[in-house]
């Protein structure tokens, strides 16, 4: 295929529709070859199984059979590394330009450097969107220009500014004749790219009316289907965030929107502030002495910690990959809390077992409950991992379900006692912080 096309490079926006990158792509003047480039950097560090790997993979199989059938079209999907990748198409294809959606992990901002300056030396222009957001970078600061580190006045001036845009969607199916024409675009099975079918499903999302009416009342119980398993296709782009804003907005509800917000504060705060990947935010929160007891932490990976709620949640995770987010903050105090063991831990575990791993809020919600991060829980409150059934599985539904031996002499007594495991917290953060 010898005359000049565009690229349009699929990442975190694995959707025909409402995709601006790929909208501005189609209004190019030549044919587009849309791409997907399985990172050898990311994927090398997965599980074979991973969830996430087989989702995308399918989901992309979904996309390359809807263009194949309607549009003559298809998408290239290669392995390896992306500047790999690209030095080998700029010999197979004749590249005017590359077009992709932002994205702004600090990996993720390295690399588009890095293929930026690439194209630059083969003339060939790369352009770059805001699509998974609706405010990015510093669009949302202070008056001063600082960015926000507390979520309520960044919530504020979000809802504020708002107000003054037009929310536009990119509806891109009446361009799709626009593609390169070419239905046998390479292809890649999951064991080539070393990798199997997971026996996890990522659920699919559920947005109705009813949810986001109800969301306030059922979030923060666990044993109800309350939550929107919107996480994980906000994370990969198969649902616009600005279809999404627009369902919360036409339903008037203020929790439910409030929730994507919280989403883009700390993707803006991990653009400001790179560095709180690995160190606190709060820089003296880097002086407490963790215990990082290894044997503790695979208790509580394995859920087998002696407080029910707590095992429950890792059990869920660790089944499903899902973990209530009610139930993410108690057992992420319980670790860094009850056992001090370092928040960076229980971070990574995450990262590699949740299916709506995000960075940025992951990053953010564990140095929350650590008290190291932007408008975190203060160090001293600690969550009673008892009371906290009380409030939130009374009836303890959520907790039979999945501790279902809780109440049997098989079940382990708890690891720590919480009044000394308080105490032990609250003296070790104090000779830490003072």
């Amino acid at each position: 295929m010898s005359k000049t096309v565009n690229i349009f490079w699929f990442r975190r926006d694995l959707r025909l529709d409402d995709n601006i990158g790929f909208y501005e792509a189609l209004h190019g003047d030549l044919p587009v070859l849309p791409i997907f480039i399985f990172d050898s950097e990311i994927l090398n560090k997965l599980p074979k199984n991973d969830a996430r790997v087989t989702f995308i993979h399918e989901t992309l199989q979904k996309i390359r059979q809807e263009l194949q059938e309607h549009h003559n079209s298809s998408i290239a999907i290669y392995h390896g590394k992306p500047i790999e990748i690209y030095k080998q198409l700029v010999k197979d294809f004749d590249i005017d330009t590359v077009y992709t959606n932002h994205d702004y992990e600090p990996y993720a901002k390295m690399r588009d450097g890095e293929i930026q300056a690439f194209l630059k030396d083969q003339n060939i222009t790369f352009k770059t969107f805001k699509d998974q957001v609706i405010f990015e970078k510093d669009e949302v600061v202070k008056k001063d220009g600082d960015p926000y580190v507390v979520y309520t006045p960044y919530m504020r001036t979000w809802k504020e500014k708002f107000k003054s845009i037009d929310l536009k969607i990119y509806y891109t199916n009446s361009f799709l004749n626009n593609l390169v024409e070419h239905t046998r675009l390479p292809n890649l099975s999951l064991s080539e790219i070393g990798f199997e079918k997971s026996s996890q499903n990522i659920a699919p999302y559920e947005v109705t009316p009813t949810l986001i009416q109800q969301y306030e009342d059922t979030r923060n119980f666990p044993a109800k289907d309350g939550t929107s398993r919107l996480g994980p296709h906000l994370r990969f782009g198969t649902v616009s965030i600005r279809k999404m804003v627009k369902k919360a907005i036409n339903e008037a509800n203020e929790t439910f929107w409030q929730e994507l917000i919280w989403r883009e504060f700390f993707m803006q705060i991990l653009w400001h502030f790179p560095q709180t990947v690995d160190k606190a935010f709060k820089s003296k929160y880097d002086r407490i002495e963790w215990r990082n007891n290894e044997e503790e932490f695979k208790r509580w990976c394995d859920g087998n910690t002696g407080y029910p709620l707590v095992d429950a949640g890792m059990r869920e995770l660790n089944e499903t990959g899902f973990m209530h987010n009610r139930v993410r903050m108690l057992v992420g105090s319980f670790l860094c809390k009850h056992l001090l063991i370092d928040w960076r831990w229980g971070e990574a575990y995450f990262a590699e077992k949740l299916h709506d791993y995000e960075m940025a809020s992951n990053v953010g919600n564990w140095q929350w409950v650590a008290g190291s991060g932007v408008d975190a829980a203060p160090y001293f409150r600690i969550f009673n991992p008892t009371s906290q059934i009380k409030k939130f599985d009374k009836e303890h539904h959520y907790i039979k379900k999945w501790v279902p031996e809780y109440q049997e002499l098989t079940y382990p007594k708890p690891m720590v006692d919480h009044k000394k495991a308080r105490e032990r917290c609250l003296a070790t953060y104090k000779a830490a912080l003072n």
